[in-house]
């Protein structure tokens, strides 16, 4: 067995782990040294930006690590966009939280934003501003974020969590290893949905339902996706469709994020869609099987209409019936969707008195869709905007809302755990029209 690989850092980088740059950055280099180090790798990256993911109050040590930090004068080194906190701090009265949760979290919040964090607190700052381009280091935390960026985009980032995030921020680096490497960006199973009947491509509930079976299928490993390229007929419209096709980047939102909670998948590439993937072999060719390694084999697994299905019916905890709430934005609402959900609306009823309805969205999408029109729409029919936060991580929805239905994978699948709420997963229309009924409606010709 050969002995692991020295880690080699540069001159600048060992002036930061002597402390001449200050005992904060000093401290944070300790940490991703000490990472790089446990994952073998021989040297650190510099990278562009970073979102960090340590804003969710959980406790007094993220608070105490945090201010720590800038209490030692500690600065980013490079543009750091912040995840949700614990806290709305636009509508403060939404929580329904102590007064320990909502002074740490208020704190914690304040802390990141002294170390030089951008306050964006959002799950998605990919939406308007903040995306690197294809081939750069970043290092971004939540688990959304992070399979967005790596497929999406095409930019790398490791999974990055609690607190190495905001060491990478304040050092400007990353160890060289995992998903920052070409090999580790190479498909090890590959998807097919060609078996999906084009009606239910068309829609965009099959795509968390599809982000379910690539998460159960693929685990942690980098899928392949075939069957999703081309041009079908999309509902919303050819100006909402990114170029495209069927797969505009909402749906590859919906479907990233729910692989990313339902496994651990941090890379996916869509064959002819997401810019590494112009055919399969650019994506598959470099993880051919070795002879003597049974794990190197490259699983191929076929999926059909039914096969999408059942998947959704996995996700739904919930029941037929009474509707408490309906929670929509995990990930964090787009300008795209608050159209679709205007559309959706129309100069129909408003939404029944008995079901809460809240939209999860970012500031910056907030103000742009106040500009163009839809979130007033959205809030004449009842609807109640969240920002800064998330539903199924703070007590925003009334404790009685056991049965709450979502268009969102991601929150289908962490809600029974988190806040004790099941869930029905259905498309923003049905979301729309349950909310208004008072009971689940649910059409489901299209799953058949």
């Amino acid at each position: 067995m050969s002995a692991p690989a020295t880690l080699r850092l540069t001159t600048v980088e060992q002036e930061m782990l002597d402390g001449a740059h200050g005992s904060a950055v000093a401290m944070a280099m300790r940490i991703v040294a000490g990472v790089a180090r446990a994952h073998g790798a021989q040297r650190l990256l510099e990278i562009e930006s970073a979102h960090v993911d340590g804003g969710l109050y959980h406790g007094r040590a993220g608070l105490e690590f945090a201010r720590r930090l800038a209490d030692q004068g500690g600065q980013v080194a490079v543009r750091t966009t912040t995840n949700v906190g614990s806290l709305d701090l636009l509508h403060p009265e939404l929580v329904r939280a102590d007064n320990e949760l909502r002074e740490g979290a208020r704190a914690l919040m304040e802390a990141y934003r002294q170390l030089g964090c951008e306050p964006t607190w959002s799950c998605a700052p990919y939406q308007l501003s903040h995306r690197p381009k294809r081939g750069a280091h970043v290092a971004w935390a939540e688990s959304n974020a992070i399979v967005f960026a790596n497929s999406v985009l095409g930019a790398r980032t490791e999974r990055y969590g609690d607190f190495l995030d905001i060491c990478a921020a304040l050092t400007g680096r990353v160890p060289d290893a995992g998903l920052h490497q070409d090999e580790a960006r190479q498909a090890r199973v590959v998807i097919d949905f060609s078996g999906v009947s084009a009606e239910l491509l068309a829609h965009d509930a099959a795509w968390p339902a599809m982000g379910a079976l690539v998460g159960e299928i693929a685990g942690t490993r980098v899928a392949a996706l075939t069957g999703l390229s081309g041009d079908i007929h999309d509902d919303l419209g050819d100006d909402l469709a990114d170029g495209l096709g069927r797969a505009t980047e909402d749906r590859l939102k919906a479907l990233g994020a729910t692989a990313a909670s339902t496994g651990g998948v941090a890379l996916f590439h869509v064959i002819g869609v997401t810019p590494e993937a112009p055919t399969l072999d650019a994506v598959v060719a470099a993880a051919a099987p070795a002879a003597d390694d049974p794990d190197d084999v490259i699983d191929t697994v076929a999926i059909t209409t039914a096969d999408v299905r059942a998947a959704r019916d996995r996700l739904s905890t919930g029941r037929a019936g009474r509707l408490d709430a309906v929670a929509l934005g995990t990930p964090h609402f787009s300008v795209g969707e608050f159209a679709a959900l205007a559309a959706a609306i129309g100069d129909g009823p408003v939404f029944a008195d008995s079901v809460e309805v809240y939209v999860s969205t970012s500031r910056a999408v907030l103000e742009v869709a106040r500009a163009a029109g839809t979130l007033a729409v959205v809030e004449q029919a009842g609807a109640r905007i969240v920002t800064d936060t998330c539903t199924y991580v703070t007590p925003v929805l009334r404790a009685s809302a056991t049965n709450v239905m979502t268009n969102s994978g991601k929150w289908a699948w962490y809600a029974p755990g988190n806040i004790g709420a099941d869930a029905v997963l259905g498309t923003l229309s049905e979301c729309v029209a349950s909310a208004r009924a008072g009971t689940v409606v649910r059409d489901d010709r299209l799953w058949s």
